[in-house]
């Protein structure tokens, strides 16, 4: 009996025990989970306080600060109509430059791809042989012109050479002899015609008047005779200034011969026919040279030819002397300007193209032959075009896109935009922005979409 008290008794003593530990596991384990969740809550309550109050985490948009940016008004401005072609220069002119004489050459004071000025030196050749050859056409010149001076001295020529035969010795004696006779004539005609009289009246017998009428008809004779040696005198003096006149001939064949002779020696210097660039140089100290010998080759650089090829369907807008522009890749960013020179009137059949030629102006020689062309010929009309500055596009290298930020009302705004042409520091915008809106041009990496900006306004060259 008493063992099944106890027993019962222990039994119960156990069942107690495990309700008990189950109770408190239960008590430990909500109270547990609500001491963590309290702690959760009270941490998130913290973290809110620590946001609102900036200590940790990203900065409301509220709170930053404007980006100080710089800003250029868009422009309007009119842009030309234009057709464009490609092509390559080529010099203007491409001389083979030879010497005008024979000689060995001395000295070839330039080189391959030097640029030489017009009149300057190519090559010198050896002036030794010239030289004297010149001497001696001078000494003949001067010879020549001695006995010239001498004939007319000799023949009493005027000042200046003048003929005049009243300056002539043998003219003059002829002369003053016919004088002589004429002043014996009219004596001896005087004295026949007053015997005449006086016979009439029977003053003198009629062989008196005889006599006179005889001494007057040889005084005629006499004088006639003066005239006839005078006259012979003048046309021997008109002779003597044939013969000078032929010296002087051959003063002025002698001065020729010199002058060739001068231009000999100066032929011994092989010049530039124009300014431009020296290809070739095939000569060289020492060599024998002939007119037939291409001593240097000189292309012709200002201007430079341009040929294009313009498709058919253009050939009734290109004409002679319009304006035209060409680039090469060498110089992105210049225009060199340029003019219609020739329009090929025939129509290659097998590319339906036709050969435009532009004279395109190069100054500084920036441009070579041979370098490939885009040229645009300019045609009459055109349109409006947009233009912002350089500084204002933004490449975005993940979308290989164009982008500039706007800037409205204190914010930024970002627009992806389509360029065009640059010139002179500014780009066409095909699409994108519209003309008198206000772009950013520093600063853009700090901007985004809506982002606030503190803007003020630039000067931009080129506006």
């Amino acid at each position: 009996m008493h063992r099944i008290v106890f027993h019962m008794s222990s039994l119960l003593t156990s069942r107690k025990a495990r309700a008990a530990a189950l109770l408190a596991a239960l008590f430990a384990a909500t109270f547990g989970v609500a001491g963590c969740g309290g702690s959760s809550a009270e941490s998130a309550k913290r973290g809110e306080r620590k946001g609102s109050a900036g200590e940790g985490g990203p900065p409301r948009a509220d709170a930053a600060a404007p980006v100080q940016v710089s800003t250029v008004r868009v422009a309007s401005r009119p842009v030309p109509a234009y057709i464009e072609a490609t092509g390559s220069l080529a010099a203007t002119e491409t001389s083979n430059v030879a010497s005008q004489g024979s000689g060995q050459v001395v000295s070839t004071p330039v080189n391959v791809g030097a640029f030489v000025r017009q009149g300057a030196v190519i090559a010198r050749l050896n002036e030794r042989d010239a030289r004297l050859r010149l001497q001696q056409a001078r000494a003949g010149v001067s010879q020549a012109v001695a006995g010239v001076r001498q004939a007319e001295a000799r023949l009493g020529l005027g000042p200046g050479g003048r003929f005049e035969a009243s300056n002539i010795p043998e003219v003059r004696s002829a002369a003053a002899a016919y004088q002589s006779a004429l002043a014996a004539q009219r004596l001896a005609e005087t004295n026949e015609r007053r015997y005449a009289e006086l016979v009439e009246t029977g003053d003198v017998a009629r062989s008196v008047y005889d006599q006179y009428r005889t001494q007057a008809e040889t005084a005629r004779q006499q004088a006639n005779v003066a005239r006839q040696q005078m006259e012979a005198a003048v046309n021997q003096a008109r002779q003597s200034n044939q013969a000078i006149q032929t010296a002087q001939a051959e003063v002025e064949s002698a001065r020729a011969a010199a002058a060739i002779a001068e231009k000999a020696v100066a032929d011994t210097v092989v010049r530039a026919p124009y300014s431009g660039y020296v290809s070739d140089r095939p000569v060289a100290v020492g060599e024998y040279v002939t007119p037939s010998s291409v001593v240097a080759t000189i292309l012709l650089t200002n201007p430079l030819k341009l040929q294009l090829q313009v498709p058919e369907l253009e050939a009734p807008r290109v004409r002679v002397g319009m304006p035209a522009s060409a680039s090469v890749d060498a110089y992105p960013d210049r225009k060199f300007a340029g003019r219609v020179t020739a329009v090929n009137p025939a129509v290659d059949p097998a590319s339906r193209s036709f050969t435009v030629e532009v004279a395109i102006e190069n100054p500084d020689n920036a441009l070579r032959s041979g370098m490939f062309a885009t040229a645009r010929i300019t045609q009459p009309g055109g349109g409006q075009s947009v233009y912002v500055p350089r500084e204002a596009v933004v490449l975005d290298q993940n979308t290989n896109s164009s982008r500039v930020f706007t800037v409205k009302d204190g914010a930024a705004h970002l627009k992806v935009v389509q360029v065009g042409d640059e010139e002179n520091g500014w780009v066409q915008i095909l699409t994108g922005v519209a003309a008198d809106e206000e772009v950013a041009v520093n600063n853009q990496q700090q901007l985004y979409e809506g982002a606030r900006v503190q803007a003020q306004q630039a000067q931009v060259s080129g506006q």
